[in-house]
């Protein structure tokens, strides 16, 4: 009984699918994939040689007879049957070509400029996920070796060279962190070229011509000018050198103090005047000061008052403008200018001290190692420390000064109620206010001169 519908015979069964007719289904035979000798198709139509078919390597059964027929498993014709033969066609078959099975399906589909993937230039997709992971290690590897670098670097030029143990009768200490910051006029390494440059002199000795006290606390940050004339008492205290106690000197400047026993001594003074504890100590030189200043690249500001100053070289008009080292010098050293000379220096200094710190925490120096390792360099070359300071401590001064002139805290000159002898007098009772304040971590409402 023929199952083929009416019409049809085993002549005409040559199209899709030809050679079915043998007890098992064609899909489930055995076909075993030969590759060309010649990679290259033959094209369309070209009339080449017949390519063996899938019979052992010599054609395809089709379970009819007829496995050397061209057609779909034997030939060139697309549909196999004998009149679909198309001379020169290859359908895949005899390639080891898998329809469907592209390279984003899986497989490998070789053609005329596709090499063999068993080839030795056959090279897999990227895999990027991976890629970004090892570059993102390697960067984080370098920042960390590149920071640890840096503090040890860092850590190591730092000059600590006061030792505040030696301070007797010290008041207790409150909240927060309070630096004493000292500007001395100190010639320290400097030629006689550097002196005229920048308008110093040659006096012998080292003088405080700056003080000022910044707490650093929760409440907000305070900068306080302590002005040098300030009328106070240097009491008993022991010497740094000696070891001995020496006795009270009664009634002097503030920065008599200094010039007497150094850092030791002023502390100890500004202690037993206001009872307010002092963490640490910083000290920068004439010369440390004009270094900072050039190397972070100048110091913009804005002068309210033009002003000129013979003694400390300064020439300013109103306005605007980037100030050098040695001009950024002589504008915190100027007080011969002005008719309140202490008092108007010392916010002078407050308002350059801040704009510098701000300066210095600006990304374009702190991203930027060509200027940020300079100003480093400068820095910390120039400052004297206490022995106990870190660098996490010096970094907090310079974030908590940058707040200041950002207008997070307060800056103000100690309270002055008049003068004696020259000599300016601290307002007792707004001084205890402002002490019980910081010593609290309160915000200080009392306001300076």
């Amino acid at each position: 009984m023929n199952d083929w519908p009416e019409g049809w015979s085993d002549d005409n069964r040559g199209g899709y699918g030809r050679g079915s007719a043998g007890a098992q289904p064609e899909g489930a035979r055995v076909m075993r994939q030969v590759r060309r000798s010649n990679p290259a198709a033959p094209p369309y139509g070209a009339g080449v040689p017949q390519q063996p078919s899938y019979t052992d390597g010599q054609g395809y059964d089709d379970g009819a007879g007829h496995g050397d027929r061209p057609g779909y498993g034997g030939g060139p014709g697309y549909g196999g049957g004998p009149g679909d033969e198309q001379p020169g066609y290859d359908s895949g078959y005899n390639t080891g070509q898998v329809y469907g099975a592209g390279r984003r399906g899986g497989g490998f589909v070789p053609n005329d400029n596709d090499p063999d993937p068993d080839l030795p230039q056959y090279r897999p997709r990227p895999n990027w996920r991976r890629r970004i992971k090892w570059a993102s290690l390697t960067l984080v590897t370098v920042l960390v070796v590149t920071s640890v670098a840096t503090y040890f670097w860092a850590d190591s030029k730092l000059r600590r060279e006061v030792d505040l143990s030696k301070v007797i009768d010290r008041p207790e200490a409150g909240k927060g962190t309070n630096y004493l910051i000292v500007g001395s006029d100190s010639r320290e390494g400097m030629s006689r070229a550097d002196e005229k440059k920048l308008h110093t002199g040659s006096a012998q000795g080292k003088r405080t011509d700056s003080m000022m006290i910044l707490h650093v606390g929760d409440n907000g940050d305070t900068l306080i000018s302590l002005p040098r004339d300030s009328n106070v008492t240097i009491p008993q205290f022991r010497g740094s050198e000696s070891g001995k106690i020496r006795p009270a000197m009664g009634p002097n400047k503030l920065n008599a103090a200094y010039a007497y026993d150094g850092p030791t001594l002023l502390v100890r003074t500004i202690e037993y005047n206001t009872g307010l504890h002092i963490d640490h100590y910083v000290e920068i030189g004439f010369q440390g000061f004009a270094k900072i200043v050039d190397a972070v690249g100048g110091v913009t500001i804005d002068i309210d008052q033009g002003f000129k100053d013979k003694y400390s070289g300064a020439d300013f008009k109103a306005g605007k403008q980037k100030l050098n080292g040695a001009q950024a010098l002589a504008f915190v050293r100027t007080r011969h200018a002005f008719a309140a000379s202490d008092l108007q220096r010392t916010k002078n200094q407050q308002k350059f001290l801040a704009a510098l710190a701000h300066e210095v925490a600006t990304p374009g120096t702190v991203l930027n190692p060509f200027k940020f390792y300079p100003t480093m360099g400068a820095g910390l070359d120039s400052l004297i420390v206490d022995k106990d300071m870190s660098l996490w401590d010096l970094a907090s001064m310079f974030w908590a000064m940058k707040g200041v002139s950002g207008g997070d805290g307060k800056s103000m000159n100690m309270p002055i109620s008049g003068s004696v002898g020259g000599n300016l007098v601290w307002d007792k009772a707004k001084v205890k206010t402002l002490v019980n304040e910081l010593n609290n971590d309160e915000a200080v409402t009392v306001s300076g001169n």
